[in-house]
């Protein structure tokens, strides 16, 4: 288990002791889509959504599930999470809603799994709110765009 900072020497799932690593500015961006029927596309873009603002629901759920990640993932530290930032956007090429969140800390460890979360967290809430008329739709693309702070630098997907 070279390598992977979540084992130790006999292969047990560990928290990393990060108490000796320097406190710097973190930053991590991650994206994700919702794929839908051209129809619900539609029904969101126009507002007619039953539940009410399906975009403005999952960008403050997105929010929530960002700080709500070390309860969530077992071996995330709990960080002072200084900027939760989720936009949702409509794009009639999918169909379906575009989502990237943008985290930061200053910490000593990095915030990628807090913007993954954020963007799941906000995926979800737009499957929730018009499930009940495209039980079809597909989450996907969810990765890490940017990271940014701590010893391993920066990273910039192509």
């Amino acid at each position: 288990m070279a390598g992977l900072t979540h084992f130790d020497g006999k292969g047990d799932a560990h928290m990393v002791d990060v108490s000796d690593k320097p406190v710097t500015s973190r930053v991590a961006v991650a994206a994700g889509s919702v794929r839908m029927a051209r129809d619900t596309y539609d029904m969101i873009s126009d507002g007619r959504a039953k539940k009410g603002d399906v975009l403005s629901v999952a960008r403050l759920a997105g929010i929530m599930g960002a700080k709500k990640t070390p309860e969530l993932i077992p071996l995330c530290h709990p960080l002072p999470v200084t900027k939760v930032a989720v936009e949702l956007a409509l794009d009639p090429d999918l169909p379906g809603v575009q989502i990237e969140a943008t985290v930061k800390t200053t910490g000593q460890t990095g915030v990628e799994m807090e913007a993954l979360t954020a963007v799941s967290t906000a995926a979800l809430t737009v499957y929730d709110m018009v499930k009940a008329v495209d039980k079809a739709m597909e989450i996907g693309r969810i990765r890490v765009k940017l990271k940014d702070g701590g010893k391993s630098g920066r990273y910039e997907a192509t």
